[in-house]
């Protein structure tokens, strides 16, 4: 993953750690001063919260302690490779659309970062400024063009 990745997921993780976590100790400990907790909604509700946010800490602590980090910074050319800015172009449409190749930890398409295991993300990889790539889209086959390839 990239640093950049790295770093969101390790403030995710503090965050759940430092302020979720004792949020919702208190949002039970109060609800449970309610009284009867079988029909007790706010006690569920909270014991619900708090059960994903221990899933989602030990799920971030666990890709966090195994993350391998790639300094993209380096990397020049115009070829793609993992960590590269790449403009693309809809090859029906002309459209175009801007995404960062990232793990997939930390892909996120609404903010411009693709992960290198998506479909698009593996035929990106190796192919030039000027290359077109196909892929097989759940609404039919899709052609993009590489037009432009950057590292940030």
């Amino acid at each position: 993953m990239t640093a950049g990745g790295l770093k969101i997921l390790e403030t995710e993780l503090r965050d759940l750690k430092d302020v979720e976590r004792p949020a919702v100790i208190r949002a039970i400990a109060t609800a449970r001063e309610h009284g009867d907790l079988k029909e007790n909604a706010e006690y569920h509700a909270a014991r619900d919260r708090q059960s994903f946010i221990e899933g989602r800490i030990k799920e971030l602590a666990s890709i966090v302690s195994y993350a391998e980090v790639i300094d993209h910074s380096g990397f020049t050319g115009d070829m793609v490779r993992f960590g590269a800015t790449v403009v693309l172009a809809d090859e029906d449409t002309d459209a175009e659309s801007t995404y960062q190749i990232v793990g997939q930890h930390e892909a996120s398409i609404e903010e411009g970062r693709m992960s290198v295991t998506s479909p698009l993300g593996r035929a990106l990889i190796a192919k030039s400024v000027g290359d077109s790539v196909e892929i097989n889209a759940p609404g039919g086959a899709k052609s993009y063009e590489i037009v432009k390839v950057d590292y940030k």
